[in-house]
C-alpha cells in the first residue's frame, strides 16, 4: 500500500508568488499625478510671478490685485538692473566665489569624513563631537573676530575674505562621515593596503569613487549656499568695490528715497536663472549617482 499526501513542493507555493509580485512593476494611480502636477505648479509659481514681476514697472507691482500675466517692460529692467550695479562683475565673482567654497568643501569633508569613519586614532569621538557641536554657534557670534581678522590682513572688499572662511563646513565633514561609514567596507581598504597602496592612492582610487554620489549631492548644496549667502558678504564687500551678486542686489532699485521693486525683483531673476541652468545640466548627473550609490548588488 502507498501512501500519498498533496505536499507543495518546495521553492512553491506563497514564496514563489512573493517573489513574483517583487518583480512587478508598479505604476502610479491617477490620484499621485494629480498630486505631483499640484506640488510642481506650488513650487515653480514663486519663479513665475518673479517673472512676471520683472516685465511690469514697479507702481503696477504694487499695485492690488497683483499682476498675473507678463508685461512689456521685461528687457528695459534687465538692461537698467544690469547697468546699475554692474552685474555683469557680480555674476564672476559669485561664480568663483560658489566654485571655490563648493570644490573645497566636498574635498576637505570628504577627508575628514573619511578619517572619521574608518581611521582609528585616539580622540576621534571627541572629535568628532567638538565638530558638530560648531553647528550649534551662531555665525553672528564670530563676524566682529573674524572682521578683525579680514581687516589686519587688508583683505577686506577682497573675494579671499569670503572664500578663506568657508573653505570646510561642520556639516559637510558630519554628511560625509555618516555616507562612509555605510558605504565603504573596510575589505576594501585592507585589499588596497595589501596590494602596497599608501593612503593618497587609497583616497584616490578608492574613498572618492566610493564616495562620488555624496559629493556631488553635497556640491550642489554647499553650490546654492555659497551663492545665495548674503549676511558675511555684505559685511566683507561692498556694492561699489568687489561685490558678489547678493551683495549687488542690495544697491538695486534706490533711488530717491524709494524702492523700484520691479528692478529688484528683475535682479532676484537674475541671480536665479544661472542656478536654474547648472541643476539643468548637472541635475540628471547627481539623480544619477544618487540611485546607483543607494542600489547595492
Amino acid at each position: 500500500m502507498t501512501l500519498t499526501t498533496d505536499r507543495p513542493a518546495r521553492g512553491r507555493g506563497p514564496r514563489r508568488g512573493f517573489r513574483q509580485a517583487a518583480g512587478r512593476q508598479h505604476h502610479a494611480g491617477h490620484l499621485t499625478y494629480v498630486l505631483l502636477g499640484f506640488a510642481a505648479l506650488l513650487s515653480l509659481f514663486p519663479l513665475y510671478w518673479n517673472l512676471v514681476a520683472a516685465s511690469h514697472s514697479g507702481e503696477r507691482v504694487v499695485e492690488a490685485p497683483a499682476p498675473l500675466l507678463p508685461g512689456p517692460r521685461l528687457l528695459d529692467n534687465l538692461t537698467f538692473a544690469w547697468n546699475q550695479v554692474d552685474m555683469g562683475e557680480a555674476l564672476v565673482n559669485t561664480t568663483v566665489v560658489a566654485g571655490l567654497v563648493a570644490a573645497s568643501t566636498v574635498v576637505f569633508s570628504t577627508l575628514a569624513g573619511f578619517a572619521f569613519a574608518k581611521l582609528p586614532f585616539s580622540g576621534r569621538n571627541v572629535l568628532l563631537a567638538l565638530v558638530v557641536a560648531t553647528m550649534t554657534v551662531p555665525p553672528q557670534l564670530s563676524v566682529i573676530p573674524l572682521y578683525q581678522i579680514v581687516t589686519d590682513l587688508g583683505w577686506v572688499d577682497q573675494l579671499q575674505s569670503v572664500v578663506l572662511p568657508s573653505l570646510v563646513a561642520a556639516f559637510g565633514v558630519f554628511f560625509m562621515r555618516q555616507y562612509l561609514l555605510e558605504a565603504l567596507p573596510v575589505e576594501l581598504i585592507e585589499a588596497a593596503r595589501v596590494d602596497g597602496a599608501h593612503s593618497l592612492r587609497i583616497i584616490w582610487h578608492v574613498v572618492f569613487p566610493v564616495a562620488r554620489p555624496a559629493m556631488a549631492v553635497l556640491g550642489m548644496l554647499v553650490f546654492v549656499q555659497a551663492w545665495n549667502d548674503f549676511f558675511w558678504p555684505f559685511i566683507a564687500l561692498t556694492p561699489d568695490g568687489n561685490p558678489t551678486l547678493q551683495v549687488a542686489l542690495a544697491g538695486l532699485g534706490s533711488g530717491n528715497h524709494t524702492i523700484d521693486q520691479a528692478i529688484v525683483l528683475t535682479g532676484a531673476l537674475i541671480s536665479t536663472v544661472p542656478l536654474l541652468a547648472v541643476f539643468a545640466v548637472l541635475g540628471k548627473h547627481i539623480v544619477g549617482g544618487i540611485t546607483s550609490g543607494a542600489v547595492k548588488s
